[in-house]
């Protein structure tokens, strides 16, 4: 079955939720970081996603310290992105306790290095963060546009063991209006070898059950968990029945 993957977003050491990528269309959750990765993983998940925004916007990881205390106080597996830029980022991330590292500008700007960074720690641990906006890819916390399509930044990687890309589509990021279908679905069936999570739009259960329909391997849930549309009970539920 399709593999749920709770997300939290951190600005400030706090969980919040854009809409579309806009840093200005924020919403501040009452949780703390920490506590709501222990929900997820009292529910059963295998693996959290977690963007440090601070970090995203400002090119250096922001929020190790929270990064630490989610590792010291759960067993999931966390994937963490947000402003990975250089070797001692990288090496900082996995010290603090991630267990993957989501890279995004640097493979869209700096592939030589994501290459290297590829060949060195492995298509296990390294992801590739593709976000697209109209077909292109865009960087820099979404704040910068690139003309490079994703199919052309996953082909770049592949002979330097890409394995797992998480692909999110800004447009519907927080939107609640469901995700882009067709997109992952072609994506998945073009790169059978690659796993590709799909993230942005997640509204219910039931985009979730389509998503397992037609074959695709990961998800990324968001804002929809924060807003009720889904619940741990739910997620727990799917676990139970995987």
């Amino acid at each position: 079955m399709i593999e749920i993957i709770p997300a939290i977003d951190i600005i400030e050491g706090r969980c919040v939720r854009l809409s579309q990528g806009d840093y200005a269309q924020r919403k501040v959750y009452d949780a703390s970081v920490v506590d709501m990765a222990k929900r997820y993983a009292d529910c059963g998940v295998k693996r959290i996603h977690i963007v440090d925004l601070d970090g995203a916007k400002s090119s250096s990881p922001k929020n190790l310290k929270t990064l630490e205390r989610i590792a010291l106080s759960t067993s999931v597996e966390i994937e963490w992105g947000g402003g990975i830029k250089s070797d001692d980022s990288l090496r900082a991330l996995f010290d603090y306790g991630a267990t993957y590292a989501i890279i995004g500008s640097v493979a869209a700007k700096q592939r030589e290095l994501f290459a290297e960074w590829l060949e060195r720690f492995g298509g296990e641990r390294m992801i590739l963060g593709a976000d697209v906006r109209d077909g292109k890819v865009s960087v820099n916390g979404w704040l910068e546009d690139l003309a490079l399509s994703i199919e052309d930044l996953v082909d770049g990687f592949l002979p330097y063991g890409l394995k797992q890309v998480i692909c999110t589509d800004i447009t519907k990021d927080g939107m609640l209006e469901g995700p882009s279908f067709d997109l992952y679905t072609q994506l998945q069936s073009r790169y059978d070898g690659v796993d590709f999570t799909v993230s942005g739009g997640i509204s219910s259960m039931a985009d979730i059950e389509r998503l397992e329909e037609l074959h695709l391997r990961k998800v990324i849930v968001g804002k929809a968990i924060y807003e009720n549309r889904i619940t741990l009970k739910d997620i727990e539920r799917w676990l139970l029945n995987a």
